[in-house]
């Protein structure tokens, strides 16, 4: 992937020809990674530069707060200073402001892409319980199974709860247990019963089904896909 750094609009030189360059550079190759049918993590990535950008642009300085928790403490200072900097120089800051002028019309049409994108592919995905599903959920399996294939991957899910702000979410980790090959003999409520007598910390797993009816990346666009309408109907 021809990722954009986190600090791209304020490192090296500030200039708009140049910012230009990288910025359709990376739009370029998220291009085509949409075409290819690959959402994730391609998807995150632009949501959080075009996120950054209209703060940049509301609050008139740079966010450093917004960036990932993973810069270091000195990281964190050396963007400080770079940003004092930058807005103390007013032809610096003109060029940044339009750079960004430049930028977010060209990562939003590229979101909307992305956001079709995910609909085009929610829409094809078929999701339901497989046998009766228990009263707790926030812990079970994912199979997912495309096209007309028999092959089943197995994920082992488990949503957790977090707190940012004022606001609660659910996200959910899931881990890969195993491929299997649906036949007569090992129907869906099969694989679950097996599934429990393997792991018994699981006895009455809450199971679900994402059936594809296109043939999409696993990886990058079925599994992610799958987990957020997952989510969504564990949380109703």
């Amino acid at each position: 992937m021809n990722s954009l750094k986190h600090d791209w609009l304020t490192e090296g030189l500030i200039d708009y020809e140049y910012k230009k360059y990288i910025l359709l550079a990376y739009l370029k190759d998220i291009s085509k990674r949409f075409n290819q049918s690959e959402l994730y993590p391609f998807m995150t990535d632009l949501v959080f530069h075009y996120r950054n950008l209209i703060k940049v642009k509301e609050s008139k300085k740079l966010m450093y707060d917004n960036f990932p928790e993973t810069l270091s403490k000195a990281d964190f200072n050396k963007l400080r200073l770079t940003y004092d900097k930058i807005v103390n120089d007013d032809e610096v800051m003109r060029q940044i402001e339009e750079i960004i002028a430049f930028a977010l019309p060209k990562m939003k049409g590229m979101l909307e892409e992305g956001k079709e994108l995910f609909e085009f592919v929610e829409e094809n995905i078929a999701l339901e319980p497989v046998g009766v599903s228990p009263l707790y959920s926030d812990e079970g399996y994912l199979f997912i199974s495309q096209d007309s294939s028999k092959d089943i991957v197995i994920y082992r899910y488990q949503m957790t709860l977090f707190e940012h702000a004022e606001e609660k979410f659910r996200s959910m980790s899931t881990e890969f247990i195993m491929n299997e090959i649906r036949g007569i003999s090992k129907t869906y409520e099969k694989i679950k019963v097996n599934l429990a007598k393997q792991f018994k910390e699981l006895p009455n797993p809450a199971t679900y089904l994402a059936y594809s009816k296109l043939k999409f990346p696993l990886n990058e666009t079925v599994l992610p896909v799958a987990k957020r309408m997952l989510v969504r109907q564990i949380s109703a």
